[in-house]
């Protein structure tokens, strides 16, 4: 080996070690930085993760033929723990706000098939019909050619008064 491969090698091998050393230099000052905000981030990425998995519980809960379904039942002691808060799914107290809150959801926009609220054309064969068919259609639901209404609506816990005034306040509408 000549010379000034030996020397190519000593600064080769010199230059090298500098690299690591200034990369073992930038990894200590870097976990010094980090030290102060990583024990914030440790603790506070509990609570983060925990609030993810409560975002990604299942909506619902059905219960299964033959399986344990005690989990599913309502508790009593749930609706005290929310305090003075007015529960999610409150009754309406008249057909125009069970309009507002339920059925302009589909009768809004003509989703399924649903006459849109106000479209006399659309209401007119219906309004027809009679009121008494109308009821019957809203409260137990009816599958047509031209689409498809649930159970009041979806909210099967609505009185069926409640629900006729609904009726009547879309009929009203229309007219």
């Amino acid at each position: 080996m000549s010379k000034q491969d030996t020397h190519f090698f000593n600064v080769f091998s010199m230059v090298i070690g500098l690299l690591v050393t200034i990369a073992i230099l930038l990894f200590v000052l870097a976990r010094a930085v980090a030290s102060r905000t990583q024990d914030q981030e440790v603790l506070t990425e509990a609570a983060y993760a925990r609030s993810v998995a409560e975002r990604l519980q299942p909506l619902n809960h059905e219960a299964v033929a033959g399986q344990d379904n005690s989990a599913l039942a309502i508790k009593a002691g749930n609706a005290s723990a929310a305090g003075s808060a007015a529960p999610a799914g409150a009754l309406p107290k008249n057909g125009t706000e069970l309009f507002a809150q339920v059925c302009s959801a589909c009768h809004a926009q003509g989703i399924a098939g649903a006459p849109k609220a106000g479209d006399k054309a659309a209401w007119a064969p219906r309004i027809a019909a009679g009121k008494t068919l109308l009821y019957q259609h809203a409260i137990d639901g009816f599958q047509g050619k031209s689409g498809v209404m649930p159970p009041k609506g979806g909210r099967t816990d609505l009185p069926d008064d409640l629900v006729k005034q609904a009726v009547d306040h879309m009929v009203q509408m229309a007219q």
